[in-house]
């Protein structure tokens, strides 16, 4: 019943958002109604969020990743976008979506491409932030995963320019939500949406790094891994 309930609400805000959105775009705000519909999807899902500290503008977010909770939760509260991976573009309706919130798509493990990489995550930083996932992947909740330094190849560069903020996600049960494994997408988001009661999380916006932390890659790596496993107290 739970379930339906909340696969009925989706349902609906799609119905309701989407001519809002043709609207909001026709008006030239083609970047108002996004964030605001993954806000309410994940209310739907039955996340309640809390947020720390002041996500800033124009930032590169660095963040831990545990669930397709996390962009709704983000964008929902900061308005922020996000760098996928490019496999993620190979499922229509999937794709149609990241692009409503301008996802930047990379090919992560392609030699050659981190130029490319550099001038995609350059053209994508504007007023709202830009945010990459170091992990590379879902955890299960109880550890970071290694970061890897790779991913922020592209933020090098931009270390002068542009504010490098660590966002720690800290969800109350985070190996009940974690989405990691061989758990199929469907089948994940069907248990989230079972679930009784809510989905707490607190969203820690962490302060930019500076000095030393920005020497390089493996510098802002090391750093921002270090400021969110501290703010998760794991």
């Amino acid at each position: 019943m739970r379930s339906g309930v909340r696969w009925l609400g989706v349902s609906l805000g799609f119905l309701t958002i989407i001519p809002l959105h043709v609207i909001a775009s026709a008006a030239g705000r083609r970047d108002l109604v996004p964030p605001l519909f993954l806000g309410f999807m994940g209310r739907m899902a039955g996340l309640r969020v809390r947020t720390e500290g002041e996500p800033r503008a124009g930032a590169l977010f660095v963040a831990n990743h545990l669930s397709w909770l996390d962009i709704l939760a983000l964008a929902g509260t900061s308005r922020a976008t996000f760098v996928a991976h490019s496999g993620l573009a190979g499922h229509g309706a999937l794709r149609w979506l990241c692009n409503q919130n301008d996802t930047v798509f990379i090919t992560r493990d392609r030699r050659g491409s981190v130029a490319a990489q550099v001038a995609q995550v350059q053209a994508a930083l504007g007023d709202r932030p830009l945010t990459i996932f170091p992990e590379a992947t879902t955890g299960d909740g109880t550890a970071l995963l290694p970061f890897r330094s790779s991913l922020l190849s592209a933020a090098e560069p931009l270390s002068g320019d542009v504010p490098i903020q660590p966002v720690a996600l800290a969800y109350r049960d985070a190996a009940g939500i974690a989405w990691f494994g061989d758990e199929p997408g469907l089948a994940n988001a069907r248990r989230i949406l079972a679930r009784r009661g809510r989905i707490d999380l607190v969203i820690r916006f962490l302060e930019p790094l500076s000095g030393e932390a920005l020497a390089d890659r493996k510098a802002m790596t090391a750093a921002a891994r270090e400021a969110i496993e501290r703010a998760l107290r794991l």
